[in-house]
């Protein structure tokens, strides 16, 4: 058969056949062969190649082996390239030729999520790969995919989370012909695919990457791997929730035990009885008449029913503990040496616990006094007997507390340290007895150790007030009481410290032990207080080119210099006090007792006295002031004594020398010693809770406080903090030292310290 009408239903496959046939003659197995074999659908072919030259001299040999076996014609060829096109005759060329189209796919706008839609163009990229691959004879799995949507890419990556049917179906037809490591994220920006829905200038068509692709496909160090996990997967609404599945196997225990470490998810001695008596109740109502299966019922709250719940907590415990005793004694053996309890005596009572024998067997006390149950000390359940009698006794200490727990017929071995650490780790004890916190004592300040002219550095502190009577004068008030300084102003204390600054020189550094005012009672009074952050104060003090440093409120221990000073101020004054009783105290005789007090205070020894005839002179700061002593005597110096009667000046100079030499020689060192707070403590840090002191107060009103900020000294100890206090539903920031704070829970500790 040598002609064939065309039209038939078989025509495509017959004409499909002759192509082949043609070919196979002539070349087969050749590149001629696999082009028209498996690159035709028909009479139409489709073949891409890497160079204009491999392209070219493939269509001249396929023309030439039609035409020789099947004197076939083949032309209307057509090109990307125009050397392609010229290198064929014009005949063999086609005609009317028209831009390819290339089409894009929008989505929906209503019906589905954005994820969907997302997922749906994952799956029509893996069918469109498969196309491509079968017509080119390609393997899927060297095909790379690019999203970026990261939740698809999650979906696709996932090997943890199920999905309901809609997702699940497609992310099972994606895996089905491709891994999840072929899959990866390009950005929005980068996407081609993209372009198909954004305007674009003609200027810009020849290099958009819808014709050229994105530019880091062309990089040599492209990922070859990005793993993504879900993003939210549990608020999104296409990922199933998480089931949990426990298994619970069930395994006998040695001698029917019902495993004590069970104890443990408990924090309450009579809370663990009545789970177990309850428990019992349930498991002896399996085959009961009244109550029957799982039930909840009061049957089981009575006396006997916790007693009984009791015992078999107490059989348990002693079982896991004292196993080998046990077993000793039910075999009549005596206890080895090394048990632990072999002093005591041992023996198993007739309700089948192991009790203490020991020697008060005919004394009149009770069975439960003379024999108490013995209870391991390294047993949780010890923890929990010895919290629940704790807090019957209202939170006695160590003694009160273990006396009562062998009243009632318990011997916990090593009671004595188990207790104390009981009631240590107490909370409400804590709150009523805990004790203030306390840090080693912090190095002098330099301005306190280095030499200087007298009152450079100036401690600063207030008390008083005493009544004073005023004297009637020409053109002033009548006779009356008034307090000894008339004002506490902002203006009143910039005078008197002008006036200080007058009389002693220039100050360089002020310390106070409160950082807003000086004087107490200041409600009480109704007068204003000295505050050094008004805006006046703060300028004079800038003027006169001064420094003032405040220590915590409520630290007067950290200003105890001058708090010392202080107290010798009050004893002298209430003694010169004593002379002017009921006569009346006027503001002349306060100024002289007060300088008397000064004069006394500067003339005390400030190390202590010496018998060295050397030295007969105490050490005093009256003898940097005034340059003599208190009694007026003459001075003698033995390195080089014609300084001293040369001139004047000389001789005040080696008065001064001779002060300094000796106050680092004896005074200095006198401060090396820590008096107290030898140790450094625990840090105080962000989020302990403590219990903040109140002197206005009892303790048991003292508020709760949370330390959200502590403040290092140069050592790097804590030794004050700021504490948050809430009070009628209002939050307040304190500053406080360690020592008005009492640890009440630390923050890296899951139970209080």
């Amino acid at each position: 058969m040598c002609v064939h009408v065309f039209g038939n239903t078989a025509s495509p496959a017959i004409a499909t056949y002759g192509l082949r046939l043609a070919v196979n003659h002539s070349c087969p197995g050749s590149d001629v062969s696999d082009f028209v074999c498996k690159d035709f659908y028909v009479d139409d072919g489709l073949k891409s190649l890497p160079t204009v030259e491999q392209a070219i001299d493939l269509l001249q040999r396929t023309q030439k082996a039609l035409k020789v076996e099947g004197n076939l014609r083949l032309h209307k060829i057509a090109s990307n390239r125009d050397e392609v096109m010229q290198a064929f005759a014009p005949e063999n060329l086609s005609k009317d030729l028209k831009d390819l189209e290339i089409l894009r796919k929008f989505a929906p706008k209503h019906g589905h999520t954005i994820p969907r839609l997302e997922l749906c163009g994952a799956v029509l990229a893996v069918e469109i790969a498969e196309s491509i691959a079968t017509h080119l004879d390609l393997h899927i799995k060297d095909f790379t995919f690019y999203c970026d949507s990261k939740v698809v890419l999650g979906y696709i990556q996932n090997d943890t989370r199920r999905f309901y049917t809609y997702v699940a179906n497609r992310v099972e037809r994606i895996r089905a012909s491709t891994r999840p490591q072929q899959w990866r994220y390009v950005s929005t920006n980068h996407n081609p695919a993209d372009q198909a829905t954004r305007s674009v200038a003609a200027s810009k068509m020849q290099d958009n990457p819808w014709l050229v692709g994105p530019a880091f496909l062309l990089d040599e160090h492209v990922s070859t791997h990005d793993a993504h996990e879900l993003q939210n997967p549990d608020e999104d609404k296409e990922v199933r929730a998480e089931v949990v599945v426990l298994k619970t196997s069930m395994m006998d225990p040695p001698h029917d035990q019902l495993g004590t470490h069970r104890f443990s998810r408990f924090s309450n001695w009579r809370k663990l009885v009545e789970t177990i008596a309850h428990l019992q109740h349930i498991a002896q109502s399996v085959n009961g008449a009244e109550c029957s299966g799982w039930h909840v019922c009061s049957k089981w709250k009575t006396v006997d029913a916790f007693e009984a719940a009791q015992k078999l907590l107490l059989v348990e415990v002693q079982q896991e503990a004292y196993q080998n005793e046990i077993q000793c004694l039910q075999a009549g053996k005596c206890l080895p040496k090394s048990s632990s309890i072999s002093k005591l005596s041992p023996f198993i009572g007739i309700d089948g616990l192991l009790r203490v024998g020991g020697r008060l067997k005919h004394s009149s006390l009770t069975e439960p006094e003379k024999h108490p149950i013995l209870v391991p000390e390294r047993h949780y359940i010890a923890i929990l007997i010895i919290r629940h009698y704790h807090e019957q006794i209202k939170h006695q200490g160590r003694h009160i507390t273990e006396g009562f727990i062998r009243s009632v017929g318990f011997w916990i071995t090593g009671a004595k340290s188990l207790v104390s650490s009981v009631i240590y780790k107490c909370v409400k004890c804590r709150k009523l007895r805990g004790n203030l916190g306390s840090q080693k004592m912090a190095d002098l300040p330099s301005d306190r150790l280095e030499t200087g002219p007298p009152f450079t550095n100036v401690g600063v502190d207030c008390f008083g007030p005493w009544q004073i009577v005023t004297r009637k004068t020409r053109g002033g008030q009548t006779c009356s009481k008034r307090w000894a300084v008339e004002e506490l102003s902002s203006s009143a204390f910039i005078n008197a410290l002008r006036r200080f600054m007058a009389i002693r020189g220039q100050v360089k550094l002020f310390r106070s032990d409160r950082g807003t005012n000086f004087v107490g009672s200041t409600d009480n009074l109704g007068i204003n207080a000295i505050n050094v952050e008004d805006s006046s104060v703060k300028q004079c003090l800038y003027s006169q080119g001064c420094t003032w440093l405040f220590n915590p409120p409520h630290a007067s221990h950290m200003g105890g210099v001058w708090e010392r000073v202080i107290g010798i101020s009050r004893r002298i004054l209430d003694s010169l006090l004593t002379d002017v009783a009921g006569t009346g105290l006027t503001h002349e005789l306060l100024s002289t007792f007060l300088a008397e007090v000064s004069a006394i205070m500067n003339a005390r020894p400030l190390v202590p006295l010496t018998t060295d005839a050397e030295n007969p002179v105490p050490l005093s700061p009256s003898l940097l002031l005034t340059q003599k002593p208190q009694q007026i005597t003459s001075v003698t110096e033995t390195s080089d004594s014609r300084d001293l009667f040369r001139k004047e000046w000389k001789r005040v100079q080696a008065l001064a020398d001779m002060f300094w030499h000796r106050w680092k020689a004896e005074y200095i060192q006198t401060l090396q010693q820590r008096k107290t707070w030898h140790e450094p403590k625990r840090n105080l840090c962000e989020g302990d809770v403590v219990l903040v002191r109140d002197k206005q107060t009892a303790r048991n009103d003292w508020p709760l406080g949370f330390i959200p900020k502590a403040f290092p000294s140069s050592d790097g100890l804590i030794r004050k903090c700021e504490v948050r206090i809430v009070r009628d539903g209002r939050s307040t920031l304190y500053t406080r030292p360690n020592a008005e704070l009492v640890l009440f829970y630390h923050v890296n500790m899951s139970m209080p310290i």
